[in-house]
């Protein structure tokens, strides 16, 4: 699959990101933030974070080969078995056929023919071989295996994150101005092709240094979510945009942008996720010099194929 080339998850790394709170005073909010950073640390290098990923393989209906042997359809490190099974992939989703003799678990039980569910349904499955895991995601209707190494070693060499130093005036009142009618956003993604379709309950407005803007805000729970550009992508963040998160406000609209609380997407760490980036509407003509910075050399790149 071809990527897209960028100067720069949803499943996304902390779920705390962009809380919004009472105003603190200067030293409980860096303290705060300090946490914020900790946390956001330690939730990417955890085993259901992003840094042990280490292959995605978008398949087409029919049969697959799965192993480390370099032929195989769906290439797995080369702690693997060299022929583990197949993948049968049909509209009904990913059937995995395991051979004789090869040990693969699923829920702490033996497997030889499972239906795995992915990750749109209310109980997505994880099949593990040794510290091998895969999962199938799903998006746009089409069907992936994505492949984690939980002894893989970059994950113990990660870091540190570097950020900007906190500045409490990125930390801003925003009103979201709703549309009659919430609407689906179509995003891009860092896939070639693959679409991100959250649905946009509006815009937030918010003012710094005397200068009005507007992101186009997406519903994500209790929260809104959104992907920004900002004049930094083009030399100190991640280039296809940062996250943030912030409060859904009230009847009154009334939330905080706290920028001090973007963070990079997952692709900025390795190329086995399905990042959106930044919409033209939603990249910000100034620069945002807060939060994390992008750092080329925590991106690890597999020697799989994918």
């Amino acid at each position: 699959m071809k990527k897209l080339m960028v100067i720069g998850v949803v499943a996304l790394v902390l779920g705390s990101c962009g809380r919004a709170q009472s105003w603190p005073d200067g030293a409980a909010y860096e303290q705060d933030i300090l946490q914020w950073r900790a946390e956001r640390l330690e939730a990417l290098k955890a085993r259901s974070g992003y840094l042990n990923q280490v292959g995605l393989f978008w398949l087409d209906e029919g049969s697959h080969s799965v192993g480390s042997a370099p032929g195989s359809d769906v290439r797995l490190p080369s702690s693997a078995a060299a022929d583990i099974g197949v993948f049968d992939v049909s509209a009904d989703g990913v059937r995995m056929r395991v051979h004789a003799g090869v040990d693969v678990i699923s829920g702490d039980e033996a497997v030889t023919d499972l239906l795995i569910a992915d990750d749109t349904t209310e109980a997505p499955v994880e099949v593990t071989h040794g510290s091998i895991a895969w999962t199938v995601i799903k998006r746009d209707d089409r069907f992936a295996i994505r492949v984690r190494d939980f002894e893989h070693p970059f994950v113990e060499t990660f870091g540190p994150l570097s950020y900007f130093p906190i500045d409490t005036s990125l930390r801003v009142p925003a009103t979201l101005q709703r549309y009659d009618a919430p609407r689906v956003a179509n995003v891009d993604t860092v896939i070639e092709g693959l679409g991100y379709h959250p649905e946009s309950p509006g815009v937030v407005s918010f003012e710094i240094e005397g200068e009005r803007f507007e992101l186009e805000a997406y519903a994500s729970g209790e929260r809104l979510f959104f992907v920004f550009g900002d004049v930094t992508n083009r030399d100190e963040t991640y280039g296809a945009g940062r996250f943030l998160y912030a409060d859904l406000p009230g009847a009154d609209g009334k939330t905080i942008m706290d920028f001090n609380r973007s963070y990079s997407p997952p692709c900025a760490f390795n190329d086995f996720s399905t990042c959106p980036v930044a919409s033209p509407r939603n990249r910000l003509p100034i620069r945002i010099e807060a939060g994390e910075k992008y750092d080329p050399a925590l991106h690890y790149v597999s020697d799989i194929a994918h």
